[in-house]
């Protein structure tokens, strides 16, 4: 993602001693998102991508790094640590947590299909399911209360029409009563871009650092409204529709999943609508940084909330 901490190559070819990686052939920043700081690696052994932690701290990462090796070893496409010459996935370098994993080929979808929507689908229910073996917990980091508390530092910011909604949608989902609906491990950030397709067929799944437990249907409405989104920022019935059949296909919503669907519509636009003012009215200091549109999920949620979406 953005690069926040600047890596030589001569710092980097110490630092892979540590590895049997090979020499270092290569490196330069991957300039997209807002998070971390990532490089793409080259060595005489392959492609890798490096990252060094911004935000989260040594005590967090296993969650993470953990993480992805649990669901390689259930068949999910996604990045493998690798570990150093002393068995560790997570090393130091530049006073930064930081480690490396494995490349995926491939690139992400501008304009996803109904049938990159099946895979999508196919691949978050076995994610889900493949999760419910893993035994390290996280609770939600950006869920209600991290959306309170980001509300009144970015308040200064917003105009009189934008406070209303804000505290009105806080309101609503204050109210929702979602503790009976299905938990477990959940991706959280399934966006496009970090989704990778090779010769049109799902390749890969990138960047669990924002994974964490939480309500599985939750994970499933952040995906419906990137992948199934249209010009006019409402759902595209074709698209939402192959999703959450292919979904169910490995893992059927239960009744009172169904009936959450359209406030976890309007809790999944919150949260990265809140986000995404946070980093832009909040930024910190980069080399290379991206902050995106807020806007762009202020309308998804408006939208959500003038028309109930309901699942049959």
């Amino acid at each position: 993602m953005s690069v926040f901490t600047r890596i030589t190559e001569n710092e980097l070819t110490i630092w892979l001693k540590q590895y049997k990686l090979g020499q270092l052939l290569n490196l330069h920043g991957i300039a997209s998102g807002i998070e971390n700081t990532n490089y793409f690696v080259i060595t005489t052994q392959g492609k890798f991508v490096l990252t060094l932690f911004e935000k989260l701290n040594r005590n967090e990462l296993p969650y993470y790094l953990n993480l992805m090796l649990h669901l390689s070893n259930h068949d999910i496409p996604c990045p493998t640590p690798i570990q150093n010459i002393d068995g560790q996935i997570l090393g130091e370098l530049n006073n930064k947590p930081a480690a490396i994993v494995s490349f995926l080929s491939g690139e992400s979808l501008s304009h996803p299909t109904p049938e990159h929507c099946q895979a999508i689908g196919a691949v978050l229910a076995k994610m889900h399911l493949a999760g419910k073996s893993y035994l390290q917990y996280m609770p939600n980091p950006r869920g209600l209360q991290w959306w309170q508390a980001k509300a009144c530092e970015i308040d200064p910011f917003l105009s009189n029409d934008e406070k209303i909604l804000l505290k009105s949608e806080l309101a609503f989902q204050a109210d929702q009563r979602h503790e009976n609906l299905p938990k477990g491990v959940i991706h959280a950030d399934m966006f496009r871009d970090n989704v990778l397709f090779f010769n049109n067929k799902l390749g890969g799944i990138i960047d669990f650092y924002f994974a964490c437990n939480d309500s599985l249907l939750y994970d499933l409405a952040i995906v419906a409204n990137d992948w199934c989104m249209n010009e006019e920022k409402t759902l595209d019935t074709t698209r939402v529709y192959s999703l959450l059949k292919e979904y169910q296909q490995t893992r059927p919503l239960s009744t009172i999943e169904r009936a959450a669907w359209s406030s976890m519509l309007r809790a999944a636009a919150l949260r990265f609508w809140v986000s995404r003012m946070v980093d832009l009215y909040l930024p910190r200091s980069g080399e290379l940084t991206h902050a995106k549109d807020p806007n762009h999920f202020k309308a998804i949620l408006e939208n959500h909330r003038e028309s109930v979406t309901e699942l049959a």
